[in-house]
């Protein structure tokens, strides 16, 4: 199968199959839109990179090539999550509920019992973020998952280690290595596998890490959405056009949809949110890490 060569501006029915195949495998996770933006960049390069391919951004035949083996029904990889539906029980069915319940979608008790209300919440959960209605945990379906409370943990969740190390969790997803993870939050894999007690380098998908906070960034990343301007951005986050220009390296105020966005670290989101029954200071912020983030929930 021949697709044409893509790269970041480009638009059109390609970009959204590539768009699709991404969110699959977990390296891409905002809406399909069909226009390749930076997030669409930062996945190719992202897939590229755990498949040992050229780290170019631009999707060339032998990318092409690679997500097809990965993607299509007949050649997709097993998972490495367990196919669950309705009936099913054990310990990945808690997980599961845990997860759903963490990105709003299951209001129901963490058990270990499949039930109607987690069939209901993963259909939800599937519909909603352009997934098939099925009601089971397919591969793309778990990705999707891991991918999404993966990004929400390292929105809300911080910890002092008895040490007085700084640190917040992260949970790792596919296409992760610990190079790949330390080099995303500016720390190295020796501090890493020490902070876990990791003996090797081999990670899995779901698995939770403890990541050093000493280093890292306090910049705030902002995914562009539709209707988006730089000045209806600076204005929420009390920051000005210019300084967003300055740090994205902008020569204009033109924006992409999905295209990623770093804030200056003085800003501040004045967004309001109002409080319902039933909301604790941890539930509200991670209602508006969901929002922020671009996070699909009900």
């Amino acid at each position: 199968m021949e697709f044409q060569q893509l790269q970041q501006g480009d638009t059109g029915e390609d970009v959204k199959i590539l768009q699709e195949k991404l969110k699959i495998l977990g390296f891409y996770n905002p809406m399909i839109t069909g226009s390749f933006g930076l997030a669409t960049k930062q996945g190719v390069e992202a897939f590229q990179e755990k498949y040992n391919l050229e780290v170019t951004g631009v999707v060339n035949q032998e990318t092409w090539n690679r997500l097809l083996d990965y993607t299509e029904p007949a050649v997709a990889p097993i998972s490495l999550e367990p196919l669950l539906s309705y009936g099913s029980e054990g310990e990945k069915v808690k997980e599961l509920q845990t997860k759903l319940k963490a990105l709003l979608y299951y209001t129901g008790p963490i058990h270990s019992q499949f039930d109607l209300e987690t069939e209901i919440a993963l259909k939800r959960f599937q519909l909603l973020n352009e997934l098939p209605t099925t009601g089971t945990t397919t591969n793309q379906t778990w990705n999707l998952i891991n991918t999404l409370y993966g990004n929400l943990n390292d929105c809300v969740t911080g910890e002092t280690e008895s040490g007085g190390t700084n640190t917040f969790t992260y949970t790792v997803q596919n296409g992760d290595t610990l190079y790949a993870i330390a080099r995303k939050y500016n720390t190295t894999v020796s501090a890493l596998k020490e902070l876990n007690s990791l003996t090797t380098d081999t990670i899995r998908v779901g698995q939770i890490l403890k990541i050093p906070n000493e280093n890292f960034d306090e910049e705030i990343t902002y995914v562009v959405k539709k209707g988006d301007t730089l000045y209806a951005i600076a204005r929420r986050y009390n920051t000005t056009v210019d300084a967003i220009k300055k740090k994205n390296n902008l020569v204009d105020n033109t924006l992409q949809i999905g295209q990623v966005l770093i804030l200056p670290a003085n800003s501040e989101n004045y967004d309001t949110y109002t409080v319902v029954s039933g909301d604790t200071i941890f539930m509200g912020k991670r209602k508006k890490c969901l929002l922020e983030e671009s996070f699909v929930y009900g």
